[in-house]
């Protein structure tokens, strides 16, 4: 799959930049831009806690919500891989270079169903500071911004502050003391949300939760003797029925809403 260049007009997703991009490449699905885009960043050190977390919430909202991240270890490949293939990488490194190589099986993932952007030249290999350019164009790209875990000192805090002043939505995981000094301090100076219940948090997407279907209480929608249930499902009918799910009424049972 070839790297390509973005329209001018999509370049207008990243003009309240101070040093916006001249030129975009790409891969992948631009009908992902027209998405809903939420960021999530972090560190690339991530504890076990944050990755299960990140996954899940991932997971969930990428029903409605392109998840946005950098592609680089730890918080933005796992967010990327659980949001497949609704997720955008942004790249500090030019597409036709693979960075870094522990993430190449995911990236390629990401080139082929997802959308991976880099305002760099196909064969550049980042330095140092190209990581926190890649960050204000992720930040810039997104509707609102969640740091899943940070240092006090770290490219993600510099993220956030570039969020605050864009005046993108905030949002932080809880975490405990000590293992995210960064996105702690976000909370305690009132700089960003906490992010308590995810479901509740898809809700703000138009996220609902579906019902799980349950296979006896449908088979008794149909009107179904107590003979025949008993027959089929046998002693969960009476644990339904002490459950108040369902009435026997006579012969037949009646679902109780």
């Amino acid at each position: 799959m070839g790297t390509k260049i973005l329209d001018n007009e999509f370049l207008t997703y990243f003009k309240t930049l101070k040093n916006p991009p001249k030129k975009i490449y790409y891969k992948g699905n631009l009908e992902l831009l027209k998405r809903k885009k939420v960021a999530i960043i972090g560190s690339r050190k991530m504890n076990l806690y944050t990755k299960k977390c990140v996954e899940e919430l991932s997971s969930i909202l990428k029903n409605k919500v392109c998840i946005v991240s950098g592609g680089a270890l730890g918080v933005d490949i796992s967010a990327s891989k659980a949001a497949l293939p609704n997720t955008i990488a942004i790249f500090a490194n030019g597409l036709d270079q693979i960075y870094p190589k522990a993430n190449q099986k995911i990236i390629e993932e990401i080139y082929k169903y997802g959308l991976a952007l880099s305002e760099n030249e196909p064969n550049y290999m980042p330095k140092k500071y190209d990581f926190l350019l890649r960050n204000r164009l992720v930040i810039a790209l997104s509707d609102c911004v969640i740091i899943a875990q940070a240092d006090l000192n770290s490219g993600s805090m510099q993220s956030a502050k570039l969020a605050l002043e864009l005046k993108k939505p905030l949002y932080v995981l809880p975490q405990r003391l000590n293992e995210s000094q960064g996105t702690n301090k976000l909370i305690k100076d009132n700089k960003a949300k906490l992010i308590i219940d995810f479901k509740e948090f898809a809700l703000e997407f138009g996220i609902k939760e579906e019902k799980e279907q349950d296979e006896f209480l449908e088979f008794c929608q149909k009107g179904i003797s107590v003979e025949e249930a008993l027959a089929v499902y046998g002693d969960k009918v009476y644990e339904y029925e002490l459950e108040g799910k369902i009435d026997i009424a006579g012969i037949f049972i009646k679902v109780i809403k």
